[in-house]
């Protein structure tokens, strides 16, 4: 039995009728006419959908269906960090309501502004633009992500966001546990790599709002090639910016592997390298960045965890879909990514 619906029917978890009964209800005389409703591909957990009544166009958010981890998916975080930053010199969509109602649509959603804008995911995607234009386009995503660690937390109502004091601590015992719950084959250095990082722990920089998850598919860019909205913030909260920065390297630095699965952009025509990346960042921001191997090196180790706790339950049968049998094949390559990478460092 297939689990798509049929052409012209409401994607799952997005009911349009009962959308447009919250939205007249908190934003009357929003909505025109009927909405309808498309699943946005490319979300990495939570679920985002294309809305419009024919005129006006939105995005809503929501958790993935069946979600059990309530603070993973946790709708009122998101909706407040990009309601906080707008206004500031972070590009964001403005929101428009937020509905903690769970029986509207069956889970907690926002809904905000549509903003037109290419997220960009593989190299061959930007290859059209050529080797000049997806330049300015990586270099903008640094002077963006400059842009947010600027930002004051107190000025825009975050200051209790998150909790700053031993932040890289708690992210390298969280991705440790999280290791040891999706464990079912021997991986080599790993350990070794988890161990180094706990050794080599920096100190962090003042707090700032970290995004969590910052790269190029993750932001929109529009035709002039620059930085229009940052999406997905699910991850977001209070801690070390240089994190933000040690994940951005790694995803500039080429995988060089063949069809991966896990696709970055480093290997397009005037991508700049990591290190132009570091020094843009550097330079703009006026932070020193003389333990951004670490970071790197641990960026390297979360997705390593994270590839191997999608292999985990591929081996379980509890995934579906193309390049989940090969996830696997990559964790002993982000391993060693990460290794090297504290080597050199």
């Amino acid at each position: 039995m297939s689990s798509t619906p049929p052409p012209g029917s409401p994607p799952p978890g997005l009911d349009p009728e009962r959308l447009r009964g919250f939205l007249d209800r908190e934003r009357p005389g929003l909505v025109a006419g009927p909405l309808t409703a498309r699943l946005i591909e490319g979300g990495r957990s939570n679920l985002t959908y294309g809305v419009t009544d024919g005129t006006g166009r939105w995005v809503v958010r929501r958790p993935p269906l069946g979600h059990v981890l309530a603070t993973a998916h946790d709708m009122r975080r998101e909706h407040r960090v990009i309601s906080a930053l707008r206004g500031t010199a972070v590009p964001v969509p403005e929101t428009v309501a937020l509905c903690e109602d769970e029986s509207v649509l069956g889970a907690p959603f926002y809904v905000m502004e549509f903003v037109p804008g290419t997220p960009y995911r593989s190299a061959a995607e930007l290859a059209p633009l050529g080797p000049a234009r997806t330049r300015e386009a990586v270099l903008g995503l640094v002077d963006t992500l400059v842009d947010l660690h600027a930002v004051d937390p107190a000025a825009v109502g975050l200051d209790d966001f998150g909790r700053p004091e031993g932040f890289l601590d708690r992210q390298l015992r969280r991705w440790g546990k999280q290791l040891a719950a999706s464990r079912g084959r021997d991986l080599p250095g790993i350990d070794e790599l988890h161990a180094a990082l706990g050794r080599g722990l920096p100190a962090s920089p003042a707090p700032a709002v970290v995004h969590g998850d910052y790269r190029l598919d993750n932001v929109l860019v529009g035709e002039d090639d620059r930085i229009k909205a940052v999406l997905d913030w699910e991850m977001s909260t209070l801690g070390d910016p240089l994190t933000d920065l040690g994940l951005l390297v790694m995803y500039s630095a080429p995988l060089e592997l063949p069809d991966s699965p896990v696709s970055t952009t480093a290997s397009a025509a005037g991508h700049p390298t990591p290190g132009e990346l570091i020094e843009r960042y550097a330079a703009r921001s006026g932070r020193d960045t003389g333990a951004v191997s670490w970071y790197t090196a641990f960026a390297w180790f979360k997705l390593a965890v994270i590839l191997e706790g999608i292999h985990y339950r591929y081996t379980l049968g509890q995934t579906v879909g193309a390049g989940f049998d090969r996830i696997g094949e990559l964790v002993p390559v982000f391993i060693e990514h990460g290794l090297t990478t504290l080597q050199e460092g």
